[in-house]
């Protein structure tokens, strides 16, 4: 809540970016936010990782990590609904559930969501009415009004992943191991343990138990994960350009630069230097 002394500055100026066209959120590409992208109309084509997207009017584009998206290709037509989060704001949305834990890791694999028109008309409106309320910046209770307003259309998005993404009688216990396993990523583990013996170990399981509810909750294995959040890291840092090669291998625990090396090819394609100039394009 504010009041009448304080500036119009609030939270949620710094934790919720709206942004009017393409161009205004690909100056953000390169940081950790949380991009949402809501296709209205034209086309967009972009890089993850090494996978080309090409999304159409009627699918919502998350990217967890915008650091590892690049090389966007808009139509002449294209219009979308535009917005990105800091990571705590969408940690402190995120739920603790099956629905939750499957969500996040669909979206992990995916950053595209094809919607039905539903869902499609669901999100449109939550989003524009929360473009409409964020900017009313003289309301009282501004921040609290914006915050529930983001909250519900995320519920929103649980429930879309919910009805389509949830395996049947997904065991309780199953869903919080795999909550903690991702919490002890998220938390920076992959930073110096990227072997899958030490996280199964951390939670008491067997390593091969560890992949089997990885695969049956998203049909990719435990490493996949592990992968995943060190190369999103990988690709934050590789975006500083006051980092060597060599300080960003040690920052991770590799070896040596050269098996840092190996390991970025092998995963993006191309070397890290080569991932690096392609970022500034």
């Amino acid at each position: 809540m504010r009041n009448d002394t304080e500036s119009n500055t609030t939270e949620f100026d710094a934790a919720l970016r709206l942004y009017d066209d393409l161009s205004m959120m690909l100056h953000d590409i390169g940081s950790s936010r949380i991009m949402h992208i809501v296709l209205t109309q034209g086309t967009l084509s972009f890089l993850h990782q090494t996978t080309r997207y090409n999304a159409a009017p009627g699918d919502y584009i998350i990217l967890p990590n915008a650091a590892l998206a690049q090389d966007f290709a808009a139509s002449g037509d294209f219009k979308a609904l535009l917005f990105s989060l800091t990571p705590s704001i969408g940690n402190r949305l995120a739920i603790r559930s099956n629905y939750g834990i499957i969500g996040h890791l669909s979206l992990l694999q995916n950053p595209v969501m094809r919607l039905s028109h539903h869902d499609f008309e669901r999100c449109r409106s939550d989003i524009e009415r929360l473009f409409e309320r964020t900017r009313d910046t003289k309301h009282y209770f501004h921040d609290e009004m914006v915050g529930h307003l983001l909250a519900a259309h995320i519920l929103d998005l649980y429930d879309i992943h919910a009805r389509n993404c949830l395996p049947e009688d997904f065991p309780s216990r199953a869903a919080e191991l795999l909550r903690r396993f991702i919490e002890e990523l998220a938390n920076g583990s992959f930073r110096r343990h990227r072997n899958l013996e030490w996280y199964a170990e951390k939670l008491c399981v067997t390593p091969h138990y560890l992949s089997e509810i990885c695969r049956r909750a998203s049909g990719r294995s435990a490493g996949y994960f592990v992968d995943l959040f060190t190369l999103q890291e990988v690709a934050r840092l590789l975006s500083d350009k006051r980092l060597s090669i060599a300080q960003i291998a040690d920052e991770l625990s590799f070896s040596s630069a050269s098996y840092f090396t190996r390991y970025v090819k092998k995963h993006f394609g191309m070397s890290p230097k080569a991932f690096r100039k392609a970022g500034t394009l």
